[in-house]
């Protein structure tokens, strides 16, 4: 049986260089895994939790979508840019939206630690930035932590590998191309 892969290009943008990567790493991985590839920027959907958990907001079609995709997956994939040293506000709402209590996390009466419904899971997170390469590691810091540590590591999922990359605004054609060369070989090991 194959790796069943969530590959999950979460730039806004219908056309980026997060695209061409997540396409690179979508066509190596099939090769040897099952790949479902969701584009953030053909799901339509209220990024606002506007109630909060204190009411249940029916999810759009995508979001559930989105939310099976994740249940079926044993490895996610998320390429995305860094935004002002955050996530593009359509990702954050997304995570928002469909990172739910009763679906990948539980709290239990008196507990602070929520029960874990994504274990057995393990991630990857490509992250794109404009920054200088020195700058690379300090912006990442505070998207990885979001993305790894509270929302992916506190509904059970494996600490994420990661691989980032920059700048894109100051890269050459060859350094692009050296990246995307990078990314299919982690498509082909499927990590």
């Amino acid at each position: 049986m194959s790796k069943k892969i969530l590959l999950l290009n979460a730039n806004p943008k219908a056309e980026s260089f997060a695209k061409s990567l997540a396409d690179a790493y979508d066509i190596e991985a099939r090769e040897h895994a099952s790949v479902r590839r969701l584009n953030l920027s053909e799901m339509h959907f209220n990024p606002s939790l506007d109630s909060g958990y204190d009411a249940v907001q029916p999810l759009e079609p995508c979001l559930s979508h989105f939310q099976e995709s994740l249940q079926w997956a044993e490895h996610i994939v998320i390429v995305s840019p860094v935004w002002w040293g955050g996530l593009p506000a359509k990702f954050k709402g997304l995570i928002d939206r469909a990172i739910l209590p009763g679906f990948a996390f539980q709290f239990e009466e008196n507990n602070p630690y929520p029960v874990q419904l994504l274990q057995g899971k393990t991630a990857r997170i490509i992250l794109t930035m404009d920054a200088p390469a020195e700058m690379l590691v300090e912006q990442a810091e505070p998207v990885l932590a979001q993305l790894d540590r509270f929302m992916l590591q506190f509904c059970g999922v494996s600490p994420a590998e990661t691989t980032l990359l920059g700048s894109v605004i100051l890269s050459t054609e060859t350094q692009r191309q050296s990246w995307l060369e990078d990314i299919q070989a982690i498509g082909r090991q499927g990590r």
